[in-house]
This record gives structure tokens, C-alpha cells and sequence, in this order.
């Protein structure tokens, strides 16, 4: 072993309590994620000990160059999968001074949706986080050839061997950083154009799901940086007959979950079908160039729900049906969506108005 390896493998319980906590937070893009480290005394488990930091929001595109200061607030903590021993991620939501929610911190407000009576511990999500992983200096999916074209979509999905899986060892290092931190993760799949996977995360409650999402975004982020390979996170990434990104939302309520849930489900549906535009608007930008009513899409300007339909806005499962209750899956989504926007919305707009 090199001794830059040695050292960056260096387990500092050894020598001291101290350790290091890594600040995430989302930049000025909505979708970019920022994060620089501090040294803390010791080891600590709850959020509302840590100290709240600060940083430049004018190069993160939040904050002018005269008034640059942004406060970040520590909302959850998370095993250190690159640092290990007693060494922390942790997700902090982005204020002004004054206390302000910036305009790209989307945690406050969902947070004041999930507090809502009508709403508090009532909601599950399961989020399905589809992403491509491109080649870095041609920015092509991972194992397309240089300028051309793979074979056609059909052999991709869930395939394995050297001529239809492409990355499998960064999705793997991904799978294993993520429970290692503590990410409810639920698995894993390669999905159906070359170079394109998936991961779920969930079922979590509320605002804890979505914290999740962005810290095992984060971790893939850094694997991919290790890897010398660029994750992308674009709704559609290659143009023609090709598969776009999603993170189809998973959704369930108690009362969707006893018995007669099924009615109650599709009285939800019917909700969200009346607030189609105000979603869509919501669910990531450039969705138009994936939701054409192609390639496992509803047309998003159409809304239309069914059973085991993945060309539907909204899809109920078999089993759900079967059982009379259960949860429904929201497809509509970009995999560029911001969850905390997203899985508030759901809520809002299924139990409280």
C-alpha cells in the first residue's frame, strides 16, 4: 500500500477523539451539492449540537459579492464512508443572516408541510433515484463507443456481463457507502438504456426520506469523482430512442395502508390529477424532453393513473389492488427533482387541501 493511501486510510480514534464532520448542502443550481469539512472535539450524534457554519454564497451563485454571508443549520448526520471511524456527513439547509430560508432551501417549507397535523407520521416514501454515468472528457454514457451507438434497448435492463453492464463496480461501492452511512437504501438496478442505473431509497418517513435522497446523491457524487466517471442526473441525457432519468415517488399513507385503502388511493389520485400543471412544474427541469408518452411516460401534458401501467402518470401495483390497500407510484418525476419540493407536495396536496 502507497503511503498516500496510508495516510488517507488513517484511523484518527488512534490518537485522538477529535474528528472530522463534512457540511453538505445544496448550491445555487437546486441540483449542485456543495460541502467543505471542520474539526469537531469529539464524536456527536445529534444534529442540534453542531455548531451551524457559514460560507460564501457569492461563488455558489446564492448570495451577492456585498453581502456573501450564508448560514448553513445542521439537519441530519450520517456515517462517514470515505473518513470512517467517528467521522460524520452532515445535511444542512442554506439562511440568510436574519434567519431567512434562501430561495433554494426547499427543507424549510417541507418541513412546516410534514408538521402539519393532517399530515405528521401519516406519510411513507420510497424514491426510485435514476441516474447515467458518462464518460468524463466526452461526457457519452459509460461504455457506448466513442461517437456511436450501442445496440438497442432490451438487453440493458437488470443484464449483467461485460457487453450490457456498464459501471457495476461504482453502483456497488455506492450500495454498500450508503447503508454503511446509514441511508435507508432499498437496492439496486441497472435500468434500460446503456449506462443508466437506479437506486432506491425508503421507505422513510417525511423529510428524513428526502435528506437521504441528497446524502446518497452526495456519496455518489464522490465515488464518481474517484472513479474519474461523471454522474448525471438529466432527465434525458441522450436524445432519440433512448430511455430518460426518472425518481418515480413512492408513496403511501396510514390510511392507504388499512383496510379500504384503495378507495382512499384513488381519491388521492384524483387530487394530484387536478393539480397536474402545478406538479409538473415542480418535478424537474427539462421533464418535457422525457415525458412524451414514450419509452415508460405518460405525456406531461396528459394525467392518467392505471394498474401495472408504466405509461401512466400515476401507477398502482397489482398487489394493491389485490389486497385492497397499499401505496402508488407517482412517475412523473425527473431524476433531477428536488425530493424535499416533491414528496412535500404529494403531501400537501393528497391530505391537506
Amino acid at each position: 500500500m502507497s503511503q498516500h493511501s496510508d495516510l488517507i486510510n488513517l484511523n484518527l480514534s488512534d490518537t485522538t477523539e477529535k474528528i472530522i464532520a463534512e457540511y453538505i448542502w445544496i448550491g445555487g443550481s437546486g441540483m449542485d451539492m456543495r460541502s467543505k469539512a471542520r474539526t469537531l472535539s469529539g464524536p456527536v450524534n445529534d444534529p442540534s449540537k453542531l455548531p451551524k457554519w457559514n460560507y460564501d454564497g457569492s461563488s455558489t451563485g446564492q448570495a451577492p459579492g456585498e453581502d456573501s454571508e450564508v448560514i448553513i443549520y445542521p439537519q441530519a448526520i450520517f456515517r462517514d464512508p470515505f473518513r470512517r471511524g467517528n467521522n460524520i456527513l452532515v445535511m444542512c439547509d442554506a439562511y440568510t443572516p436574519a434567519g431567512e430560508p434562501i430561495p433554494t432551501n426547499k427543507r424549510h417549507a417541507a418541513v412546516k408541510i410534514f408538521s402539519h397535523p393532517k399530515v405528521a407520521a401519516e406519510e411513507l416514501y420510497g424514491i426510485e433515484q435514476e441516474y447515467t454515468l458518462l464518460q468524463k472528457d466526452i461526457q457519452w454514457p459509460l461504455g457506448w463507443p466513442l461517437g456511436g451507438y450501442p445496440r438497442p434497448q432490451g438487453p440493458y435492463y437488470c443484464g449483467i456481463g461485460a457487453d450490457k453492464s456498464f459501471g457495476r463496480d461504482i453502483v456497488d461501492s455506492h450500495y454498500k457507502a450508503c447503508l454503511y452511512a446509514g441511508i435507508n437504501i432499498g437496492g439496486i438496478n441497472g435500468e434500460v438504456m446503456p449506462g443508466q442505473w437506479e437506486f432506491q431509497v425508503g421507505p422513510s418517513v417525511g423529510v428524513s426520506a428526502c435528506d437521504e435522497l441528497w446524502v446518497a446523491r452526495y456519496i455518489l457524487e464522490r465515488i464518481t469523482e474517484i472513479a474519474g466517471v461523471v454522474v448525471s442526473f438529466d432527465p434525458k441525457p441522450i436524445k432519440g430512442d433512448w430511455n430518460g432519468a426518472g425518481a418515480h415517488t413512492n408513496y403511501s399513507t396510514k390510511s392507504m395502508r388499512e383496510e379500504g385503502g384503495y378507495e382512499v388511493i384513488k381519491k388521492a389520485i384524483e387530487k394530484l390529477g387536478k393539480r397536474h400543471k402545478e406538479h409538473i412544474s415542480a418535478y424537474g427541469e427539462g421533464n418535457e424532453r422525457r415525458l412524451t408518452g414514450r419509452h415508460e411516460t405518460a405525456d406531461i401534458n396528459t394525467f392518467k393513473w392505471g394498474v401495472a401501467n408504466r405509461g401512466a402518470s400515476i401507477r398502482v401495483g397489482r398487489n394493491t389492488e389485490k389486497e385492497g390497500k397499499g401505496y402508488f407510484e407517482d412517475r412523473r418525476p425527473a431524476s433531477n427533482m428536488d425530493p424535499y419540493l416533491v414528496t412535500s407536495m404529494i403531501a400537501e396536496t393528497t391530505i391537506i387541501l
